[in-house]
């Protein structure tokens, strides 16, 4: 996984310098997302590796309709260098050069219950607090968490459930 987030790195760069200044980042992005959901498709992907497909072939099979000139040779390039496996990846580096750009911090709350819109703006404020930036909140419900919440912004995670606090009284006791 790792060696695929290295190599789809470049091309997520180059690919928001390119949306970037032609002022069409929204739509990349969605180019981008339709694109790697169709490659990710387990019968595309065999298609994709299949060495009689033309590069041009597999451009319109991953494109979508009415996609720009730049984005269908972005697409190109990547078929020539053999990378269109890399969408998924792409898509998702392009997703955090972009919530850069908009300095905009992307967090998912899974909770062992749904929370109310009250308690998910209190949790949005606190988090704006936390990292001087906009956040965007995404949720999940988790029953096994038993109560409170995990947050997961990127690189922090914000373990506040009681499964997670049980857990860690468990290892202290045991250790």
């Amino acid at each position: 996984m790792s060696q695929a987030l290295t190599l789809a790195r470049p091309y997520a760069r180059a690919a928001f310098a390119v949306a970037r200044d032609e002022g069409s980042i929204e739509a990349w992005s969605q180019a981008l997302a339709f694109s790697a959901q169709v490659a990710a498709d387990p019968r595309v992907a065999g298609l994709l590796l299949n060495p009689a497909l033309s590069h041009e072939d597999a451009v319109r099979l991953v494109a979508p309709e009415g996609a720009g000139g730049s984005f269908l040779r972005f697409l190109g390039l990547l078929a020539e260098a053999g990378r269109l496996r890399l969408l998924a990846e792409v898509a998702a580096l392009f997703e955090q050069l972009r919530a850069e750009e908009q300095r905009v911090v992307r967090a998912t709350v899974t909770s062992a219950a749904e929370l109310s819109a009250a308690e998910l703006e209190k949790l949005r404020a606190a988090l704006k607090r936390r990292f001087g930036r906009e956040v965007e909140l995404r949720t999940a419900v988790d029953p096994s968490l038993i109560g409170g919440a995990v947050i997961d912004a990127g690189d922090v995670v914000i373990d506040g459930s009681l499964k997670g606090k049980l857990a860690r009284m468990q290892a202290a006791l045991a250790g």
